[in-house]
């Protein structure tokens, strides 16, 4: 049986489990006068009866599903001769997957009767772990049914049970987010460090060349690239710099103008409109920014005395960016200023301010937390954008605060030295690592500003 079908199976044995349990606690409840002497709701027993069906079944086969591969691996690896165990760490995947290709018939090798041993090996065991994973699954399954119908009473605190169990439905899904979260930094810093351990800490951070390089050629052994991120993070803040200068005016100009001064139909059709462009791809806005926007900025700079302007600039890349990001400003300002009560604008009014003028020295103060969040989620976007800097921008690493000149960013660098058969134990495929825990420092550090300048406004205007 397929892992698809026993899930299927499994979540029909739970809905029979349901139906069986609400109708047990009814037909318990007869005697005593009705459903109104249960404890809960007949819903809640019929719950609680899928509970005890499906939980410990499901528990039982995540287990087994996660330590299946590498009790197997190790029972095959250890079936041959002692030599295998000198292997390094790829030889013993390649030779394992070979071993895999031979248990499923797809290769034939002769004079390797110890690789077809363990072939067939592979293949008993794969074949007793799928039966014994779904024989113990459905088993529990059907035990977990037959225990809930013995355990049901009309006295049974149901209710309050099944609270229990969603509770920690909601705290498992909560960890899942965290241990996710810090999975991330781990592997990160792990591999961040074995990069550190080739090149100085010192030289990446502080560096002003960045150029990987790996040795090719036996005469290339012992040279050694530039590493120097500093290139990297000046053209990311540079783009991010100028696409914040376009989306933040534009989005709040827009959030205020549908707050307060649209018509409901006039808002009911800009909204909308406004939040379309989150939803354009961004290899759609890369073809816009290559095709359409660095031309024109191209030309206008050469028409008005500006020599040398290429045709891969920062500027046609923050442009397009700014106006992808500006969905998430107008949008999420838009929803903080009308949540902002009703009363400070009219005790603004009381007071005879203006329209303008309640926007500005009330509204806006007011909500400003939350348009902070906004703009933070904004520039969050910008710095992680890849596919419009490397249409737009090029892959050159010049350090230049000019808009004019190409540039490239820290994603762009990740994506283009991931690309390919790299091996992971060269700084140039470490790289990559290092300049993802560096982005993430970065952006932890923007996170601590904006929180302070939320945590400041938010106690004036509480």
């Amino acid at each position: 049986m397929q892992t698809s079908t026993l899930l299927l199976v499994l979540a029909a044995l739970m809905v029979a489990a349901y139906a069986l349990g609400r109708q047990r606690s009814v037909q318990l409840a007869q005697p005593l006068g009705g459903i109104k002497r249960l404890h809960s709701l007949p819903n809640y027993y019929g719950l609680m009866a899928a509970v005890w069906t499906g939980l410990p079944a499901f528990v039982v086969f995540l287990i087994w599903s996660s330590l299946e591969s590498t009790v197997i691996t190790a029972a095959v690896l250890g079936s041959l001769p002692d030599g295998q165990s000198t292997l390094s760490e790829g030889e013993v995947s390649l030779l394992f997957s070979q071993i895999r290709n031979i248990g499923r018939g797809a290769i034939e090798l002769q004079g390797s009767p110890e690789l077809v041993q363990a072939g067939e090996l592979l293949g008993t065991l794969n074949a007793s772990s799928q039966v014994g994973k779904v024989t113990l699954t459905l088993v529990l399954a059907v035990l977990g049914c037959l225990f809930s119908w013995f355990i049901t009473r009309p006295t049974m605190r149901a209710r309050p049970q099944f609270e229990v169990v969603l509770k920690g439905f909601f705290i498992l899904c909560s960890s899942i987010a965290i241990f996710t979260t810090i999975g991330i930094i781990f592997s990160v810093l792990f591999e961040s460090v074995r990069f550190f351990q080739s090149v100085p800490l010192f030289d990446f951070v502080f560096g002003t060349k960045w150029s990987p390089q790996i040795a090719i050629r036996a005469d290339q052994i012992g040279s050694s690239g530039a590493f120097g991120a500093i290139p990297l993070f000046v053209g990311t803040l540079l783009i991010a710099g100028i696409a914040l200068i376009v989306a933040v005016p534009l989005g709040l100009m827009s959030a205020i103008y549908l707050s307060e001064y649209a018509k409901p139909r006039v808002r009911s059709i800009i909204k909308p409109l406004l939040e379309v462009l989150a939803g354009i791809p961004t290899v759609v806005y890369g073809f816009f920014a290559a095709l359409t926007m660095a031309p024109l900025v191209r030309d206008f700079f050469q028409g008005i005395g500006f020599d040398g302007v290429s045709a891969e600039s920062a500027l046609a890349a923050g442009l397009v960016m700014g106006i992808m990001i500006i969905p998430f400003v107008s949008s999420l300002s838009d929803d903080v200023i009308n949540a902002v009560p009703g009363s400070l604008r009219d005790g603004s009014y009381g007071l005879g301010a203006t329209k303008s003028e309640t926007i500005r020295q009330v509204v806006f103060p007011a909500a400003l937390p939350g348009i902070m969040g906004g703009v933070l989620l904004a520039a969050s976007r910008a710095i992680g954008e890849t596919m419009i800097v490397v249409m737009a921008a090029g892959l050159a690493a010049n350090l230049t605060v000019n808009p004019l000149e190409a540039v490239t960013t820290v994603t762009v660098q990740i994506a283009t030295l991931l690309v390919g058969d790299q091996e992971f134990d060269s700084p140039k495929t470490l790289a990559a690592f290092a300049l993802g825990l560096m982005l993430f420092i970065t952006t932890l550090i923007l996170n601590i500003i904006a929180m302070a300048i939320v945590k400041r406004f938010r106690e004036q205007y509480d």
